[in-house]
């Protein structure tokens, strides 16, 4: 496969694992405030696990495999020039009598 494109509806691993960054970051905060709240271990410390997660988030989904893949159909072309526009008639010509 030469390039990859995102699709909703492909069960691929690679696509399936696209929005797992969300839920990563969210749960990757909780636990890193409550662990601030349970043991004295400030944020301002613990942030760089945040960075960790993000990035492989990023890699796991970039790396996975693509086995299954259905590429999203591709941009239907326009069908052909628009029509042109309906003729008008000068006043005073037969066909407005």
């Amino acid at each position: 496969m030469d390039t990859y494109t995102y699709n909703r509806a492909c069960p691929c691993l690679r696509c399936r694992s696209k929005g797992l960054m969300g839920a990563a970051v969210l749960i990757t905060l909780g636990v890193l405030f409550l662990v601030q709240e349970i043991w004295y271990f400030p944020f301002g410390r613990s942030f760089p696990v945040l960075l960790i997660v993000i990035g492989l988030v990023m890699y796991l989904s970039r790396s996975a495999p693509t086995e299954g893949h259905i590429e999203p159909y591709p941009p239907q072309p326009p069908l052909g020039p628009p029509p042109p526009p309906p003729a008008v008639n000068p006043p005073g010509s037969e066909v407005n009598r």
